[in-house]
Protein backbone atom coordinates (compact mmCIF):
# COMPACT_ATOMS: atom_id res chain seq x y z
CA UNK A 1 0.00 0.00 0.00
CA UNK A 2 2.86 2.36 0.76
CA UNK A 3 4.30 1.58 -2.67
CA UNK A 4 1.06 2.59 -4.38
CA UNK A 5 0.95 5.88 -2.46
CA UNK A 6 4.62 6.46 -3.21
CA UNK A 7 4.07 5.88 -6.94
CA UNK A 8 1.06 8.17 -6.97
CA UNK A 9 2.97 10.94 -5.21
CA UNK A 10 5.93 10.54 -7.61
CA UNK A 11 3.56 10.83 -10.56
CA UNK A 12 1.95 13.89 -8.99
CA UNK A 13 5.38 15.47 -8.33
CA UNK A 14 6.43 14.78 -11.94
CA UNK A 15 3.20 16.30 -13.21
CA UNK A 16 3.66 19.37 -11.02
CA UNK A 17 7.28 19.78 -12.22
CA UNK A 18 6.06 19.67 -15.82
CA UNK A 19 3.41 22.27 -15.06
CA UNK A 20 6.00 24.48 -13.34
CA UNK A 21 8.30 24.25 -16.39
CA UNK A 22 5.42 25.26 -18.68
CA UNK A 23 4.44 28.13 -16.39
CA UNK A 24 8.06 29.28 -16.18
CA UNK A 25 8.26 29.34 -19.98
CA UNK A 26 5.01 31.31 -20.19
CA UNK A 27 6.22 33.69 -17.47
CA UNK A 28 9.41 34.39 -19.46
CA UNK A 29 7.34 35.07 -22.61
CA UNK A 30 5.07 37.39 -20.62
CA UNK A 31 8.07 39.30 -19.28
CA UNK A 32 9.44 39.63 -22.82
CA UNK A 33 6.06 40.93 -24.02
CA UNK A 34 5.86 43.44 -21.16
CA UNK A 35 9.37 44.67 -21.89
CA UNK A 36 8.49 45.06 -25.57
CA UNK A 37 5.34 46.97 -24.61
CA UNK A 38 7.42 49.33 -22.46
CA UNK A 39 9.77 49.97 -25.38
CA UNK A 40 6.82 50.62 -27.69
CA UNK A 41 5.36 53.08 -25.18
CA UNK A 42 8.70 54.93 -25.01
CA UNK A 43 8.91 54.94 -28.81
CA UNK A 44 5.36 56.27 -29.14
CA UNK A 45 6.11 59.03 -26.64
CA UNK A 46 9.32 59.98 -28.47
CA UNK A 47 7.74 59.94 -31.92
CA UNK A 48 4.77 61.96 -30.70
CA UNK A 49 7.06 64.54 -29.10
CA UNK A 50 9.10 64.80 -32.30
CA UNK A 51 5.98 65.03 -34.46
CA UNK A 52 4.83 67.99 -32.39
CA UNK A 53 8.03 69.79 -33.38
CA UNK A 54 7.55 69.34 -37.13
CA UNK A 55 6.58 72.44 -39.05
CA UNK A 56 2.97 72.60 -40.23
CA UNK A 57 4.08 73.07 -43.83
CA UNK A 58 6.99 71.55 -45.67
CA UNK A 59 9.96 73.86 -46.02
CA UNK A 60 10.49 75.48 -49.38
CA UNK A 61 13.06 73.53 -51.39
CA UNK A 62 15.65 75.44 -53.36
CA UNK A 63 15.13 75.43 -57.09
CA UNK A 64 18.62 74.16 -57.83
CA UNK A 65 18.49 71.31 -60.37
CA UNK A 66 20.46 68.95 -58.13
CA UNK A 67 18.32 69.52 -55.03
CA UNK A 68 15.98 66.58 -55.65
CA UNK A 69 18.89 64.39 -56.72
CA UNK A 70 20.74 65.20 -53.49
CA UNK A 71 17.62 64.43 -51.44
CA UNK A 72 17.30 61.15 -53.34
CA UNK A 73 20.86 60.21 -52.41
CA UNK A 74 20.05 60.80 -48.74
CA UNK A 75 16.80 58.85 -48.98
CA UNK A 76 18.62 55.87 -50.50
CA UNK A 77 21.47 55.95 -47.98
CA UNK A 78 21.68 53.29 -45.29
CA UNK A 79 23.97 55.33 -43.05
CA UNK A 80 25.54 58.74 -42.63
CA UNK A 81 26.92 60.48 -45.70
CA UNK A 82 29.77 62.89 -46.24
CA UNK A 83 29.71 65.56 -48.95
CA UNK A 84 32.24 63.47 -50.88
CA UNK A 85 29.78 60.50 -50.83
CA UNK A 86 27.03 62.69 -52.25
CA UNK A 87 29.35 63.96 -55.01
CA UNK A 88 30.24 60.39 -55.96
CA UNK A 89 26.56 59.37 -56.00
CA UNK A 90 25.74 62.32 -58.26
CA UNK A 91 28.62 61.47 -60.59
CA UNK A 92 30.51 64.71 -59.92
CA UNK A 93 34.25 64.93 -60.14
CA UNK A 94 35.85 65.06 -56.72
CA UNK A 95 37.98 68.23 -56.66
CA UNK A 96 37.49 70.01 -53.38
CA UNK A 97 35.55 72.87 -55.04
CA UNK A 98 32.81 70.39 -56.07
CA UNK A 99 32.74 68.76 -52.65
CA UNK A 100 32.51 72.14 -50.90
CA UNK A 101 29.77 73.28 -53.32
CA UNK A 102 27.78 70.15 -52.60
CA UNK A 103 28.31 70.60 -48.87
CA UNK A 104 26.83 74.11 -49.14
CA UNK A 105 23.76 72.76 -50.98
CA UNK A 106 23.12 70.18 -48.25
CA UNK A 107 22.81 72.80 -45.54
Amino acid sequence: MLGVQEDALRALADDLRTQIERLHYRLCRMQDAESHLEHLAITRKTVTALADRLPAALPHLPEHPNCLRILGVFNDATGPLRARDVCEALGHELPSKNVEGTRAKQQ
